[in-house]
C-alpha cells in the first residue's frame, strides 16, 4: 500500500486516542498553572477575574467568610476534573482497539 493510505488507515486511528488524552492533560495543566500563577501574583493582573486571583484576594476573609475561598477552589477542581474526564471519554470513544475487544 502507498504511504498516505497506510498513514490514514492504520497510524492515524491509533494516534487519535493518545492525542485526545494528551490534549486534555495539557489543558488541565494550563488551567492549574494559570490559577497558581495568578494566586502568587505573577499571572494575569489583579483586576482581571480568575480563580487564582479570587482565591488570593479572599485569603483575608477566610475566618469571616470561608466560602469566598472554597467556591473558586471547588470550581477550579471540578473544571480540571471535567477536562480530564472528557479526555478519557473521548479516548474511549475513538479507540479502535477498545471496539475490537467488545
Amino acid at each position: 500500500a502507498r504511504l498516505p493510505k497506510v498513514l490514514w488507515r492504520h497510524i492515524l486511528p491509533s494516534t487519535i486516542p493518545a492525542l485526545m488524552v494528551q490534549c486534555a492533560t495539557v489543558c488541565a495543566s494550563a488551567i492549574m498553572t494559570e490559577a497558581g500563577l495568578s494566586f502568587l501574583g505573577v499571572g494575569v493582573p489583579p483586576e482581571i477575574p480568575s480563580w487564582g486571583n479570587m482565591i488570593a484576594s479572599s485569603r483575608l476573609y477566610l475566618a469571616i467568610a470561608p466560602m469566598t475561598i472554597f467556591a473558586p477552589g471547588i470550581c477550579l477542581a471540578v473544571t480540571v476534573l471535567a477536562v480530564n474526564l472528557l479526555g478519557d471519554g473521548l479516548r474511549d470513544l475513538f479507540d479502535p482497539r477498545a471496539k475490537q475487544r467488545r
